[in-house]
Protein backbone atom coordinates (compact mmCIF):
# COMPACT_ATOMS: atom_id res chain seq x y z
CA UNK A 1 0.00 0.00 0.00
CA UNK A 2 1.36 3.58 -0.74
CA UNK A 3 1.09 6.45 1.50
CA UNK A 4 -0.92 9.16 1.43
CA UNK A 5 2.70 10.87 0.32
CA UNK A 6 2.81 8.94 -2.28
CA UNK A 7 -0.53 9.18 -3.28
CA UNK A 8 -0.68 12.88 -3.91
CA UNK A 9 2.61 12.46 -5.96
CA UNK A 10 1.03 10.21 -8.17
CA UNK A 11 -2.39 12.32 -8.34
CA UNK A 12 -0.54 15.49 -9.57
CA UNK A 13 1.36 13.03 -12.23
CA UNK A 14 -1.91 12.01 -13.23
CA UNK A 15 -3.67 15.42 -14.10
CA UNK A 16 -0.92 15.91 -16.52
CA UNK A 17 -0.65 12.55 -17.85
CA UNK A 18 2.76 11.51 -16.82
CA UNK A 19 1.90 8.29 -14.21
CA UNK A 20 2.03 4.71 -14.98
CA UNK A 21 -0.66 1.80 -15.33
CA UNK A 22 0.56 0.60 -12.45
CA UNK A 23 0.67 4.22 -10.40
CA UNK A 24 -3.00 4.70 -11.51
CA UNK A 25 -3.78 1.49 -10.02
CA UNK A 26 -1.81 2.30 -6.60
CA UNK A 27 -4.03 5.23 -6.18
CA UNK A 28 -6.98 3.80 -6.90
CA UNK A 29 -6.65 1.02 -4.17
CA UNK A 30 -5.50 3.63 -2.19
CA UNK A 31 -8.32 6.14 -2.28
CA UNK A 32 -10.65 3.08 -1.78
CA UNK A 33 -9.08 2.93 1.91
CA UNK A 34 -8.38 6.35 2.58
CA UNK A 35 -11.28 9.02 2.52
CA UNK A 36 -8.89 12.08 2.25
CA UNK A 37 -7.16 11.34 -0.44
CA UNK A 38 -10.37 10.08 -2.39
CA UNK A 39 -11.49 13.80 -1.54
CA UNK A 40 -7.95 15.58 -2.63
CA UNK A 41 -8.09 13.30 -6.08
CA UNK A 42 -11.92 14.07 -6.73
CA UNK A 43 -11.05 17.89 -6.10
CA UNK A 44 -7.80 17.94 -7.86
CA UNK A 45 -9.89 16.37 -10.71
CA UNK A 46 -12.29 19.14 -10.81
CA UNK A 47 -9.69 21.64 -10.77
CA UNK A 48 -8.35 20.34 -14.08
CA UNK A 49 -11.35 20.17 -15.89
CA UNK A 50 -12.01 23.99 -14.69
CA UNK A 51 -8.36 24.70 -16.13
CA UNK A 52 -9.04 22.63 -18.89
CA UNK A 53 -12.89 24.23 -19.87
CA UNK A 54 -11.39 28.27 -19.38
CA UNK A 55 -8.75 27.26 -21.91
CA UNK A 56 -6.57 28.84 -19.80
CA UNK A 57 -2.95 29.43 -21.25
CA UNK A 58 0.89 31.02 -20.27
CA UNK A 59 1.94 34.28 -21.67
CA UNK A 60 4.67 34.10 -24.01
CA UNK A 61 8.09 35.60 -23.02
CA UNK A 62 7.28 38.49 -25.30
CA UNK A 63 3.79 39.29 -23.77
CA UNK A 64 5.47 38.95 -19.77
CA UNK A 65 8.27 41.63 -21.08
CA UNK A 66 5.77 44.28 -22.94
CA UNK A 67 3.41 43.64 -19.62
CA UNK A 68 6.07 44.95 -17.71
CA UNK A 69 6.82 47.70 -19.61
CA UNK A 70 3.52 49.28 -19.46
CA UNK A 71 3.17 48.53 -15.56
CA UNK A 72 6.71 50.12 -15.26
CA UNK A 73 5.91 52.77 -17.93
CA UNK A 74 2.47 53.40 -15.63
CA UNK A 75 3.92 53.45 -12.38
CA UNK A 76 6.79 55.91 -13.43
CA UNK A 77 9.68 53.29 -13.09
CA UNK A 78 12.69 54.11 -15.70
CA UNK A 79 14.11 50.60 -16.71
CA UNK A 80 12.80 47.16 -16.92
CA UNK A 81 15.48 44.60 -17.39
CA UNK A 82 14.13 40.82 -19.21
CA UNK A 83 14.92 38.28 -15.87
CA UNK A 84 18.31 36.52 -15.91
CA UNK A 85 17.77 32.67 -16.62
CA UNK A 86 20.98 31.94 -15.17
CA UNK A 87 19.95 32.95 -11.94
CA UNK A 88 18.12 30.87 -9.77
Amino acid sequence: MISCEEATLICNKTQYKESSLLERIQLRLHVLVCKTCGKYTKMNTQLTELCTRAELHSLTEAEKQALKERIAHSSGIKDVQAPDDSQP
